[in-house]
């Protein structure tokens, strides 16, 4: 009974991995394919549309002290004249004044008209591997495929007789000179009845914008004003779709804590909204970010939105601030901040850790723009133990080389234990063997003469487990480290491995690139999934032989099922698995031949080396 249950937990593992591969390749493939060519179709039509957040109470009494609630309103046109849509980007940032922005990190520029941060492309990244390839655009002015942007903004009591800028309004710039770490940008309007605003852009040496919009009330009337600031995104754009990866809105809401929002689920909520003391909200790729926080000592009305443009969804996430009373012929300033880059490690974590200030320092939990996951108590670690290693050999494929050497010493005793039992396991397998055949018809008296077995020869038959159970969390955490931290995009090992967190390149259906074909996806079986097999059936052949034909079969074939499954898992993951198979094999090995135990394959594999250095004719 207990073998007859053994197989068949190996055949539903086996049977399961199978249908999920099946699903893979010929269902969510395919589904992901045709997403984003409608995605593509819909941007083509796109429109510039913002949601500005609105106040839409009635005006507070005095001393009331609560703040506003948000509604949702659509940022008009500049009277009679319909928004220009021109057709490409180019054509789109060519048709507004603009100032531009010049950083070691960033190209780009902000849009006078509105004063929006709609244009900025990184210059230390590539869409491909190709040195030629083009740089990653990250935002992109509203009307233009792929719209992506930051703005900020004030908005009025409902109903009040006050003239604000808006996303049409068109700023002058104060002086002259692109924006850079070394130079602050200030942009100006005059709304022409006493009110005069100045806007004030400074940017880091990395991906961190500050602005400081200051307001001086010429009118001799006390105004009231809610200052705001967004991310929009125009169009759903494309997302790998995996679980272990969250691409969409996100946010830390105060209290609330960590908030991950998809694209599709806030298309069914449409509006989720949060009062918060501290935190941020933006909207994520895999790889990169835009998020606005607001000062981290202001009370702030937090927001996850989704509109229809048209054919066209729109996203955006927003703070708005309490009521701010601006005295007559007085001022007042607000501080935003606008992180828009590279989801880096040490820069995300920099910006976490800041020095407390006066609201403007640490942002509270920024860390968690990089999504670790539920594991993050491995996942960031094991990320700090590979970033080390890279910094000390300059290799990813290296480092994770090193971290796998020192994971198996950590897990040395207890893997000595489990590859102890399971030599012993293979001496006794002749005693076991003639157990089953002269219990054959009795189980019950089988199973008794087994555990005998087990005690006198102090066996235990789980142990062989152990080495895959410790192996399971580590294989999942690097996978989270390659799958998501940009540090591992395109991080070349050695050869043809120019991408550790990309499969590998080659296929054996095609000789590795020597015949001029490409072949399928799920075909593109490369070197070192093929060496992961091999090792993984060396180990395989190393154990005790399961004394059941069937599961002698299952074990057999599973090299091979893991070999097609890992191929497309990211190569680093694959040197990772095959790496800790090479050190398993020698530390098994080694402690079979201390317990007297035969390997016969690594027997067989000598003697091939012996017989062919023996000179001929010997």
């Amino acid at each position: 009974m207990k073998d007859e249950n053994q197989r068949n937990v190996i055949l539903a593992i086996v049977l399961s991995l199978v249908v999920l591969l099946s699903w893979q390749y010929l269902v969510v493939n395919p589904r992901v394919e045709q997403e984003r060519q409608r995605q593509q179709a819909i941007q083509a039509q796109q429109q510039q549309t913002t949601t500005v957040p609105q106040p839409v109470t009635t005006t507070p009494q005095p001393g009331a002290g609560t703040a506003p609630q948000p509604g949702q309103v659509t940022a008009p046109a500049v009277p009679g004249q319909a928004p220009a849509v021109a057709a490409t980007r180019e054509a789109h940032l060519a048709a507004t004044p603009r100032v531009a922005i010049d950083t070691p990190r960033l190209i780009g520029s902000i849009n006078l008209r509105g004063g929006r941060i709609d244009d900025l492309t990184l210059r230390d990244y590539r869409v491909t591997v190709q040195p030629n390839s083009p740089n990653v655009v990250l935002l992109n002015p509203s009307g233009a495929r792929d719209a992506f942007y930051a703005e900020v903004g004030l908005v009025g009591q409902p109903g009040a007789a006050v003239t604000l800028p808006t996303p049409q309004t068109t700023w002058t710039q104060e002086g002259s000179g692109a924006l850079s770490p070394t130079t602050p940008v200030t942009l100006v309007w005059d709304n022409g009845q006493g009110l005069v605003f100045r806007r004030t852009y400074r940017v880091d040496a990395n991906f961190m914008f500050t602005v400081t919009e200051e307001v001086r009330n010429g009118t001799g009337q006390p105004v009231t004003v809610f200052p705001y600031a967004l991310i929009s995104r125009h169009g759903h754009p494309p997302v790998a779709g995996i679980f272990i990866l969250h691409e969409g809105l996100i946010g830390v809401l105060g209290e609330r804590g960590l908030r991950e929002t998809a694209y599709a689920d806030i298309e069914r909520a449409l509006t989720i909204t949060e009062r918060a003391r501290t935190g941020w909200l933006g909207i994520t790729d895999k790889y990169w970010a835009a998020a606005v926080i607001p000062d981290q000592l202001t009370q702030t009305q937090m927001r996850f939105s989704a509109n229809l443009s048209g054919p066209m969804r729109t996203y955006q996430t927003d703070y708005l601030l309490d009521a701010q009373s601006i005295a007559a012929n007085g001022s007042a300033s607000f501080v935003h901040r606008i992180f828009a880059g590279a989801k880096e490690v040490r820069v995300v974590d920099a910006y976490h850790n800041a020095p407390a200030g006066p609201g403007y320092g640490q942002i509270d939990r920024f860390e968690l723009l990089i999504d670790w996951g539920w594991f993050y108590f491995i996942t960031k670690p094991l990320f700090w133990a590979l970033d080390f290693f890279y910094h000390l050999f300059g290799n990813f494929g290296i480092s994770i080389l090193v971290v796998t050497l020192l994971i198996k010493l950590v897990f040395f005793p207890l893997a000595n234990k489990s590859y102890e039992s399971m030599a012993k396991m293979k001496k006794v397998q002749p005693e076991m063997l003639a157990i089953r055949e002269r219990f054959a018809e009795d189980k019950m008296k089988q199973q008794q003469a087994m555990m005998e077995l087990y005690k006198k020869e102090k066996i235990n038959p789980l142990s062989g487990c152990v080495p895959i159970l410790i192996q399971i969390p580590v294989f999942f955490a690097l996978y989270k480290v390659l799958f998501v931290s940009i540090e591992m995009r395109h991080a070349p090992f050695f050869g043809w491995i120019r991408d550790l967190s990309a499969h590998d390149p080659t296929s054996i259906f095609n000789l590795f690139g020597l015949l001029p074909f490409s072949v399928p996806e799920f075909f593109q079986i490369g070197i070192w999934p093929i060496l992961m097999g091999i090792t993984m059936w060396v180990q395989m052949k190393m154990n005790p032989e399961p004394p059941d034909q069937i599961q002698r079969m299952i074990f057999g074939w599973m090299p091979v099922l893991f070999t097609f499954l890992l191929a497309s898992f990211p190569a680093g993951l694959v040197i990772y698995w095959a790496w800790n198979n090479i050190l398993s094999i020698a530390q098994q090995w080694v402690i079979m031949k201390k317990n007297g135990v035969r390997v016969e394959l690594m027997d067989n594999i000598k003697g091939m080396f012996k017989k062919a250095e023996k000179p001929a004719g010997n």
